[in-house]
Order: C-alpha cells, then structure tokens, then sequence
C-alpha cells in the first residue's frame, strides 16, 4: 500500500489578502487527484502583525480570524469560518489536515510588566553578563479585542522564560527572567548556544502548570473548532521534550484520535540529535529529516562532484524511515529566509525522485514546487532581490509514478558516483518501474525488474529518452538517465 504524500500548501511569501482559506477549498478536488493524502496548512491564530504576518509571531491561539485584534478579523489567509471550510473541503476528499501549532513563544503584548532580569550572552546564554536588574516588557496579555471568550486565561511575566526587549531602555538583546519557576532555561536536548531554550518574542516557560493546564485545554478546544488529522510542531528544538510528551498525550486521549504529530527540530548536519529527539519523545512523533535537505542542498551546489552513493548517508530516512519525513524546500529554507539554503532547481527533480519514489520515508512537496512562486525581499546584505521560484519540472509526473508505480520490492543500485538507480516490482494492482538519475553525463544502469516483466517493453514517462527498454527473459534491463537528471521507466500500455 502506498504511503501518504503531504503537501505544504503555503511559502513565507504568499500575499496578505485573506484568500489562502478560499484557495484551498477550491483547490482540494484537483489536489487529490495529484495524489496527495495530507495537506499543511500555515499557522490559523491571530498574530501580533493581524492580518499581515505568516502566523509564527503568535498573538492568541483562540482567534483563528474570528475578533477584531492587531488591527483586523481575518488573519493574512482568511477568516475562521473560511478556515472551517478549507479544513472540511480537505477531508470531504479523503485527505488529512496537517494544522501548524506554535507553542514556543508569544508576540504583541497588551501590557507592559516590570521585571526582573538578567541579561546574557547570545552566543552562550548561559552565561550572564549583568547583576538582576529590573526592565519593562510587553509580557501581559489580556486580549482584549476577544473578551474573555473560550478562555479568561491571561498572559503575564510568570508564564515566560525570556525576552529580547527593554522596553524602558529600547534595548535588543536576550533576558532571562527571575520568575520563580527555576534558576536557570529550561532543559533543551542539544547544547546549541548553550542553551537554545530561548529564540525571540516571549519565550512560554513550560515549568509553570498553570501554562501547561492552559495549553492542554486549548489543545482540546483547537480540535472542537478545526477537527484536524495531524500537527506540525514548530521550534520543537527550543520547548522541552517532556512537555510535548504530555501534551500529546494529552491530544490523543481526549480527543480519541490518533492524532498524526511532525516536529520541526531543524539541525542540518546533525543527525543525532533528531535521533536523540525522537527518542526523548519516545516515539509520539516524526521529525522533518533536515539532514537529507543538508545533502540535497550541498548535492545540487557540487554538481558532479557530489558522490551520488552517499546521498543517504547520515539522514534519519535511512536509519529511521518510519520517522522521518523529508523535504526538498520549506518556508524558512527558501531564498531570503532565516535558514536559506535552497536546492538549486536542476536537482529538485532529482531529489524529489529519491523522497517520492523510494519506500522510505512520508515525502512533503513545498508549495512553490508545485505552483510557482515570485517574491521580492531584502538580504542579509541590505539589498532588495526579485526571487523567482519555478515550478520543478516534471513534478506532476513525479507524483503520477508515485500515485501509480511506485510500490511494491525495491533493489537499489547506488553503485556509482554519478549515476545510480532503483526498481520497484510492484504489486498485484500496481506495475512497478525503474528510476535512474545522473548528475554527471549520461547514463544508463542494468537493473532487475522481476520475471513477470520479461519480454515487456518500458518507456521513460518523464519524455527524456525516446528509447525502448525490452526486460529479458530473467527479468532484467538496460535503463537511461540524462544528463544531470532522472528518468522513471514503466511498462508501455500502448
């Protein structure tokens, strides 16, 4: 049985006209018959920038686009009721609603607080730089604008970590508050910065149980209003694993569902500690596989220099395949963004071949991927760039042989530098193929496809190579790759 296929169906950049919610339920029918079985959706609670931002400078997680507060009803993809009617248009196809929780921070407090800090060095914070001294920060939320309704819970210094202004002194930098609940950031996995437990805004202290007792009950009402199928984590890397331990738990029992969970613990390089992660939280959820992008992002730069045979080394889809889920692009990966490393276009269709053909691993396509995109933004060197995003080619092909061929026992042949290959035999309702990739020259790879084929003819259904590939009478054939790019071979009908 195939494995699912998830979508991302929104980049940084997308327009702030409130229509992502109609787009999406417009759109579902067609996206289904692409194959997917899950779409992402972009964060739905109100932020502190309304109905302009992308959703991660989280204001109050109870208005999904339903008050007047930060200066507008909708967020930048809609209203509530138009995210209702997305969140249904996706299951009425079969589908499954990924939704975005973002539980590390808050942004755009209602009132100023004193509080006592220390401040730290960013590079390491754990290490203070200042006596306990007192500053003000926006750190007391009262939602006004919303009334109390679904929640009388207010916000206040207690409920923090950290935050990264004063605004007494109109001072940038990193905090930590003296607020009882330890002396000390809460307990991260890795020991990035010393301690990554903060990253901006108002970081949520998840030692306080009555942050915990509010996150849980909000956690129940979310699903009420969106009955979602699964969650995308952020920042999972700067909260405690114990806290989402508790808080899925929690999800899945009164919700009696089992409620589909991907963490975003982005450490490009560093495959030990996503293992390391998902062994804190024992298993309750998958993590994006950062590791395979870190090597797509290098494969696409080094061109035929990259050795192909080592395209899955150190990734968590090799050592962890039922956790992993992999990416070829995302929101914060995607030029002018905070973790840029994109994947140049000539091996995105490469790479998506090797996540969406290949049993391992739940593949995630990216939006722009699919669609296009076009943005302008400034970099980190001060100028302003016309970024263009192409769709990858051939990637509704792609999904096509996933969707038709892409099952049953696999026999990889990674067995040179710059050409490798795979078969998939298929099943008894599906004819398999065979995928051969080159990032050099063209090439061409002998591989099995199994007995029941011989004798059958195979083209390439990407339409690089105009040849035909007769199986033999044991099963085997002669398959080709174009220059610095994939092939997949099926089964002639015609």
């Amino acid at each position: 049985m195939l494995k699912g296929t998830m979508l991302q169906y929104f980049h940084w950049y997308l327009p702030a006209d409130g229509t992502l919610w109609k787009q999406i339920k417009n759109d579902a029918p067609r996206l289904k018959e692409l194959g997917f079985t899950a779409i992402w959706l972009p964060p739905a609670c109100k932020a502190s920038t309304g109905g302009h931002s992308t959703g991660y400078d989280i204001y109050d997680l109870y208005d999904l686009g339903e008050f007047d507060q930060k200066g507008s009803v909708r967020t930048k993809y809609g209203t509530k009721q138009e995210y209702i009617e997305a969140l249904e248009a996706i299951r009425a196809t079969g589908m499954q609603a990924i939704v975005d929780i973002v539980l590390n921070h808050k942004a755009g407090g209602d009132e100023i607080e004193k509080i006592q800090v220390v401040k730290v060095n960013p590079d390491n914070r754990n290490e203070i730089i200042s006596e306990p001294f007192e500053i003000e920060g926006f750190t007391k939320f009262t939602f006004p604008g919303r009334q109390k309704k679904y929640s009388d819970f207010e916000w206040n210094y207690m409920c923090f970590t950290g935050v990264d202004y004063a605004s007494n002194l109109s001072e940038d930098g990193v905090f930590r508050i003296l607020n009882g609940n330890g002396d000390s950031w809460q307990e991260m996995i890795g020991d990035e910065k010393g301690n990554y437990d903060y990253l901006m805004y108002n970081d949520i202290d998840f030692r306080n149980p009555a942050v915990r007792e509010e996150l849980h009950r909000w956690g129940k009402w979310y699903f009420e209003q969106a009955q979602f199928d699964g969650v995308r984590l952020d920042a999972v890397k700067h909260i405690p694993a114990s806290f989402y331990n508790e808080w899925l738990d929690n999800l899945r029992q009164s919700t009696g569902k089992e409620i589909f969970a991907v963490g975003e613990y982005w450490a490009p390089g560093h495959l030990p500690l996503l293992v390391k992660y998902i062994e804190a939280t024992h298993g309750r959820m998958s993590v994006f596989d950062s590791s395979l992008h870190h090597n797509f992002h290098n494969a696409s730069n080094m061109g035929n220099d990259f050795d192909m045979r080592t395209i899955f080394d150190d990734t968590l889809v090799k050592i962890m395949p039922d956790k992993a889920v992999t990416v070829i692009s995302n929101h914060d990966t995607q030029p002018l963004q905070a973790l840029e490393a994109p994947v140049e276009p000539w091996f995105k269709p490469i790479a998506y071949a090797l996540t969406l053909l290949r049993d391992e691993g739940y593949p995630c396509v990216f939006y722009p991927d699919l669609f296009g995109a076009n943005y302008k933004d400034y970099g980190k060197d001060g100028n302003e760039y016309d970024i263009w995003m192409p769709g990858v080619e051939n990637i509704e092909k792609l999904l096509q042989a996933r969707r038709e061929h892409a099952y049953g026992t696999q026999r990889d042949y990674f067995d040179h530098a710059n050409c490798i290959g795979w078969t998939r035999e298929g099943d008894d309702e599906h004819r398999g193929c065979a995928v051969v990739i080159s990032n050099g020259d063209n090439g061409n790879k002998t591989m099995e496809m199994g007995k029941r084929y011989a004798g059958k003819t195979f083209i390439d259904m990407m339409g690089k190579n105009k040849a035909k590939v007769k199986i033999n009478k044991d099963g085997w054939g002669e398959f080709f790759a174009p220059a610095g790019g994939v092939s997949v071979w099926v089964q002639k009908t015609k």
